[in-house]
């Protein structure tokens, strides 16, 4: 068996562990309608990316 002798500190595990918080997604506002939106991604609202339309919306 592999037991570990001792208790593993909770620094330590927190150390290891430092990495895999949650992070929150990057969301900017779109410089054509202002709304917010993922970074380098499509405006879903007006469906403008990088000052082109890419696709067309229907009312």
């Amino acid at each position: 068996m592999a037991n570990p002798k001792y208790k593993t500190p909770r620094s330590k595990t927190r150390k290891r562990r430092s990495h895999l918080r949650l992070e929150l997604p990057a969301v900017v506002s779109c410089p054509h309608c202002k709304e917010p939106k993922l970074q380098h991604h499509v405006c879903k609202s007006c469906g403008q990316y990088n000052g082109r339309e890419i696709f067309k919306l229907e009312a």
